[in-house]
């Protein structure tokens, strides 16, 4: 073990050469001090992954070296050994954090054993770490896919209310991300090492719907055969998301508001109320105005949660960030079903670019695995992807009709090409080589025709401003 790097630090030489010995026979790359104040020097300057003190030394001890390796390196594993087997002395060593600690004169097998359980729990403390980073990626902020300015705009508003504690309305279409929203507000958030509870409260009937929020005692109702507490109190002190907020009946629409207006929520069935702390963050697919207009959602409980709107565009609108979705979804389904894909094609990506995705990012998803898992190749093509991706619908397709008195066909043709440069230049955020790819024109071409139709323009607005004869 050649990486495993070990400071042996102790103020008589023959220990430190005995020491040595036999870490470098284990296969560890070692390094010694001369006594406490080297080694808190070389703390500073220098990593280790384990480190063997003495207790007993003049001048800085090994308590010394044990409260520099918590302060410099605190990952670091510390081993105290000493002469005098003392429990007072293993005590504080170990009430500073040390592993563990041995008497001389040791055994060398277990010495060996004490060290390497002491490395393995370093190994079992660096995985930890490195799962919890994992996970945050996974569910937090770092898991959105986005360059278009719409999302920009989205994460700007995360990043300036995920520590807020207000409370939050998230509105888009099915499949936008609405929750990955409200897991980054979580994760960002000072709450993020506390519970993240999330109900579709459209999916739950209505008459559980309060019982599930809020619980319920013993009896309250028929089959209420125990106690039960609710998801508030579940995520007591941390965040609950409240999807499909307009699906909520307003008996519920009632008792939601006074949670929100008196911090404290009452079981079913109970007399006595129960405080808690929760950061609630509501969603809809539904336009919540409108919902309000309608009377399916009260009024004064929208305002309550509309403290801080968050609307996510659909996919359609933002078909620049097309491509970093696909080629992330490629990455981690092909590795999940084992093939490799190594991109797609350009008449493929083309029709993913194209297409109006009324299944938003959840449907690119699932094209993007039926495709990895149907297709051949190692890359994705035309042929793996479903025909209706392929071929876009009718109503998408320019008029071809002609009328009785006939048409201009120059004329025509010129309006449609002017109408896709202004679409083109749109969706792509004003970039001309940009708009010039959707179009598949190179970039010369797309920027004569584009002059061509300002050119027109400009005569067009010159002969309407001149004066008549």
């Amino acid at each position: 073990m050649p990486d495993v790097r070990v400071l042996v630090v102790d103020d008589e030489a023959s220990m430190r050469e005995l020491l040595t010995i036999l870490l470098r026979q284990e296969g560890y790359d070692v390094v010694t001090a001369d006594g406490g104040e080297a080694a808190v020097g070389l703390l500073g300057r220098e990593t280790f992954d384990l480190v063997i003190t003495d207790l007993r030394m003049a001048g800085a001890d090994g308590l010394d070296v044990l409260r520099a390796a918590r302060e410099q390196a605190p990952r670091t594993v510390v081993l105290v050994v000493t002469a005098y087997a003392s429990t007072e002395s293993a005590v504080e060593a170990m009430k500073l954090g040390a592993y563990d600690y041995v008497t001389k004169p040791f055994k060398v097998d277990e010495l060996k054993v004490t060290v390497t359980n002491a490395l393995e729990r370093r190994r079992l403390q660096e995985e930890n770490l490195a799962l919890k980073r994992q996970l945050r990626r996974e569910r937090g902020f770092d898991n959105f896919i986005a360059r278009s300015r719409a999302m920009l705009d989205v994460f700007e508003t995360i990043r300036k209310t995920a520590d807020s504690g207000s409370t939050v309305m998230i509105t888009g279409e099915s499949g936008t991300g609405k929750e990955l929203v409200a897991q980054a507000l979580h994760s960002e958030s000072s709450r993020k090492h506390r519970p993240f509870v999330s109900v579709n409260c459209g999916a739950v009937p209505e008459t559980l719907l309060e019982s599930e929020l809020f619980g319920h005692v013993k009896g309250a109702f028929t089959g209420a055969v125990a106690t039960t507490e609710g998801l508030f109190a579940a995520a007591d002190g941390g965040t609950l998301f409240l999807d499909e907020i307009t699906e909520v009946p307003a008996s519920v629409q009632v008792k939601l508001l006074r949670v929100i207006q008196e911090r404290q929520i009452r079981r079913v069935g109970d007399t006595k109320d129960q405080k808690i702390d929760v950061r609630l963050i509501a969603a809809s697919n539904r336009d919540p105005g409108k919902a309000v207009r309608d009377g399916t959602l009260r009024e004064d409980l929208f305002y309550r949660l509309n403290v801080i709107p968050i609307h996510l565009p659909p996919l359609r609108d933002r078909r620049d960030d097309i491509p970093l979705l696909v080629a992330h979804f490629i990455k981690r389904i092909s590795t999940e079903v084992g093939r490799e894909v190594s991109g797609v094609a350009p008449d493929a990506m083309a029709a993913l670019e194209q297409y109006h995705w009324p299944g938003n990012i959840r449907e690119l998803e699932n094209v993007i695995e039926r495709a990895i898992v149907l297709g051949s190749g190692h890359m994705l093509d035309l042929a793996a992807l479903p025909p209706g991706i392929c071929r876009p619908p009718d109503r998408d397709e320019p008029p071809l009709d002609i009328p009785p008195a006939g048409l201009d066909l120059e004329a025509t043709l010129d309006r449609i090409e002017h109408g896709l440069i202004q679409t083109a230049l749109q969706r792509a955020g004003g970039v001309q080589t940009r708009a010039a790819e959707l179009l598949r024109l190179s970039f010369r071409q797309f920027r004569y025709k584009l002059q061509k139709h300002q050119l027109r323009a400009g005569e067009k607005a010159r002969s309407a401003s001149a004066p008549s004869d």
